[in-house]
């Protein structure tokens, strides 16, 4: 049996998760929320915390669902405005995930953080307990970035990556298992045959290897590219995580992931 079957069963044991999706993965390119593939992610989460894995959501797609509400054609570039349009999608967001996650039968707690908390050691503290006791009363905590009071992590231009280096802090701050990051690939692409590209797999680490493979260019509504996935998965991985990056347009994707089927890209815990 090869090494990276081994690991992909080893996935089937996890019993903390965070899950990474989007913005892509969760709106249309008009910002307008994508219900049907939103239920359906829901239900998966909702299925592993009813078979007693420990579920964390950060999830993207607050900018985007309030760009459709006030009619905006294209992410705004001033950061008022960014603020503006995150303050009215997150209420939009929160409540498609309140609705369908108490469908499930599912109780669900928004959480909203900043980097900056992540270097704060009584914020990071309190952040830490919150979560904490809400996996402990079988709560979801729904991470997502305060874009509300941001400033320069909402910017366009921003180095780290968007909710993708976020949810790598969150793995760290409650040391989980595995990170599940969803995105519109089904994970990195090398150079294949005839002009094509492959599906790398697995990765024992990353490195200046794999990060020379990142190409294409960043949509319109996400910040994070794979470059940024791939540095997020770096630390995740440092922080004793497995880190799968998987296309999370795909129904079933949590689930094949969970079960140990080659679905995306593996990338295993230092």
């Amino acid at each position: 049996m090869n090494e990276s079957l081994l690991f992909r069963q080893s996935l089937a044991k996890s019993r903390r998760v965070v899950v990474k999706i989007g913005s892509r993965v969760l709106v249309q390119k008009t910002g307008r929320p994508e219900h049907r593939r939103i239920r359906a992610l829901v239900n998966e989460m909702a299925k592993l915390h009813q078979n007693g894995v420990e579920v964390v959501l950060v999830t993207s797609g607050a900018i985007g669902a309030g760009m459709e509400a006030l009619g905006m054609a294209s992410r705004p570039t001033a950061v008022p405005d960014l603020q503006m349009a995150a303050a009215v999608g997150q209420c939009r967001l929160m409540t498609a995930y309140d609705k369908l996650f108490s469908a499930a039968r599912c109780k669900v707690g928004q959480v909203l953080l900043t980097h900056d908390d992540f270097s704060h050691k009584i914020r990071l503290t309190n952040a830490s307990r919150t979560i904490e006791n809400m996996l402990r009363h079988q709560v979801i905590p729904i991470v997502n970035e305060n874009d509300a009071v941001a400033d320069e992590e909402i910017r366009a231009d921003i180095k780290l990556g968007d909710n993708d280096f976020l949810a790598a802090l969150v793995v760290r701050l409650i040391r989980a298992d595995l990170l599940i990051i969803l995105s519109t690939v089904d994970g990195l692409r090398a150079p294949g045959t005839g002009g094509r590209t492959r599906r790398v797999p697995f990765l024992e680490r990353v490195d200046n290897q794999s990060l020379a493979l990142v190409t294409g260019q960043k949509g319109n509504l996400s910040k994070g590219g794979m470059g940024s996935k791939l540095r997020a998965a770096q630390l995740a991985t440092q922080s004793g995580s497995h880190v799968v990056i998987a296309d999370g347009r795909k129904i079933g994707t949590i689930t094949r992931v969970m079960r140990g089927s080659d679905s995306g890209t593996l990338i295993v815990a230092a």
